[in-house]
């Protein structure tokens, strides 16, 4: 029997990706079709399987190209029928002024199963993020929201504007920009005095959130001056006066600097959440990823003769994840490591090892490669030691020099390979070469060098002479210098913390 489709309408809030409901993620998770708005962030799509279908689904006024509501709804419909697990992501909340009502009746009137899903509408998180709180006991206990879009078929306004500008309390209007000179002037003519604080917040919620405040009276010419287009949301009433005391997002350290983040897909998250939280626009394009070592060989015989090291040493979190993807194959206990000391190069690699529930024995207190033989000597001499060292394929030979001129006896063993990840299924890497950034980073000299073979650096940087770069410690520096370049900032503390706070402190 041929599988019954469904459709989900999800909302997918206005613009910052962490305001996606739990529900919402749950859907897009296992989601066969999405079909997406023109106003739905793009990182929300990467939650779906790589399989799914992606289909573009927005309108655009000005664009009579564009899907019309009756071709989305048969495509909804199209899609279901053939069995599929569809999810109409919608801009907003699907049923505030999102036209999501119409398309439930559609499928309701075919007999297609639906579910909505509702998502947090601009109309209240946009006021937010500017620092405008739609409620407060001193100025009002209730708000409207109201549509500034006219239906092109009706020669009149629907709305009263008379009796909006005598409700009590803010005034939200959404999709209002192309008519606010309009609008105002029939709030003011409805009896607002042209005083009245006002505000337009444009692209809200998210890193090009731009915000003008004023009396509403010359609202319209100074978002006019300041080349406030749609997609935006207006604020009118004493509430708006809160926005000096209250703006918490856009005073964000750096908040509109677009920056660039080029670890490998699985580690970008760190990196680009510490990012996020201190306001940047974060651009995720991997330019590596990590594959299994060219011969698996030197890593099986390692494996084999754990108890023969004295010391086995990780130079990084993902020399630690793949050497244990490859120890749990062979071994089902943590014991088999047997009685061997460990050393950690950096606080995060030494972190990962703890979270295996593992003694750390050697951390040198500057995380370079070349420190941990001194971090290693404080437990006595390492002549005539084994030590496994546990790291990427074509590493720097300086750590192996180091530990030999000590006396230890070295295994160096690639644990797994970085390559060059050239993959951009959605564009992203696209988008760079021609808007361009404020930040790259650059987390490892490999990611240096691949982004250049993939860009030309070089290039890069003469193209978008603004671009800064920063860079995690000497070692990724090194390749910088290789290049001819030099980082606009280096991290005096070799860790993703410290990555940003460098960067931080550059923007003063």
């Amino acid at each position: 029997m041929k599988p019954k489709g469904i459709v989900y309408l999800v909302g997918a809030g206005p613009g910052d990706a962490g305001l996606l409901t739990r529900r919402g993620a749950e859907l897009l998770g296992r989601a066969e079709v999405v079909v997406y708005d023109a106003l739905v962030n793009p990182e929300l799509l990467s939650l779906a399987p790589s399989a799914a279908e992606l289909i573009f689904g927005g309108k655009r006024a000005e664009d009579r190209s564009c899907n019309t509501q009756e071709d989305i709804n048969r495509l909804l419909l199209g899609q279901a029928r053939e069995g599929k697990v569809v999810v109409r992501l919608k801009g907003g909340d699907p049923y505030i002024f999102g036209r999501g009502g119409e398309e439930a009746e559609a499928l309701a009137e075919a007999g297609v199963p639906f579910e909505v899903v509702p998502g947090v509408t601009s109309a209240i998180a946009v006021p937010a993020y500017a620092g405008i709180p739609l409620t407060h006991r001193d100025y009002g206990s209730c708000f409207t929201v109201i549509t500034g879009h006219r239906d092109p078929a009706k020669e009149h306004s629907p709305i009263d504007w008379s009796a909006v500008a005598r409700t009590p309390g803010a005034k939200v209007i959404l999709m209002g920009t192309k008519r606010l000179a309009e609008i105002t002037g029939a709030l003011i003519a409805g009896g607002l005095p042209p005083e009245t604080p006002a505000a337009i917040v444009r692209r809200g919620t998210t890193e090009n959130q731009q915000t003008v405040a004023g009396p509403l009276g010359s609202l319209a010419a100074l978002a006019a001056q300041a080349g406030l287009t749609a997609p935006a949301v207006v604020v009118v009433g004493e509430i708006v006066k809160l926005r000096a005391k209250l703006n918490w997002f856009e005073q964000r350290p750096l908040f509109g600097q677009r920056v660039v983040v080029t670890r490998s897909r699985g580690q970008a998250g760190k990196l680009s959440e510490h990012l996020r939280e201190r306001g940047a626009e974060v651009i995720e394009v991997p330019v590596i990823k990590q594959v299994e070592p060219a011969n698996k060989g030197p890593l099986g015989d390692a494996l084999l003769s754990l108890h023969e090291y004295d010391w086995l040493v990780f130079t990084s979190v993902n020399g630690v994840n793949a050497f244990f993807d490859y120890f749990f194959r062979m071994f089902q206990d943590l014991r088999d490591l047997g009685g061997v000391r460990l050393a950690a190069v950096g606080p995060a690699t030494a972190a990962r090892l703890r979270e295996l529930h593992l003694m750390v024995d050697a951390i040198p207190a500057e995380a370079l490669g070349r420190n941990v033989a001194k971090a290693m000597l404080e437990h006595g001499s390492i002549e005539n030691l084994c030590v496994c060292l546990l790291r990427a394929e074509q590493a720097s030979p300086e750590l192996v020099q180091v530990l030999e001129e000590r006396g230890a006896i070295v295994d160096d063993i690639p644990v797994y390979r970085t390559v060059a990840d050239t993959d951009d299924p959605r564009g992203v890497a696209a988008g760079l070469v021609a808007a361009g950034a404020d930040w790259l980073t650059f987390t490892s000299g490999s990611t240096v060098e691949n982004f250049h073979a993939r860009f030309n650096l070089a290039e890069f940087l003469k193209k978008f002479p603004a671009v800064r770069t920063a860079s995690i410690g000497p070692e990724t520096s090194k390749a910088l210098a290789t290049l001819q370049l030099e980082p606009s900032v280096e991290a005096r503390e070799h860790t993703i913390p410290g990555l940003v706070k460098a960067i931080e402190k550059a923007m003063g």
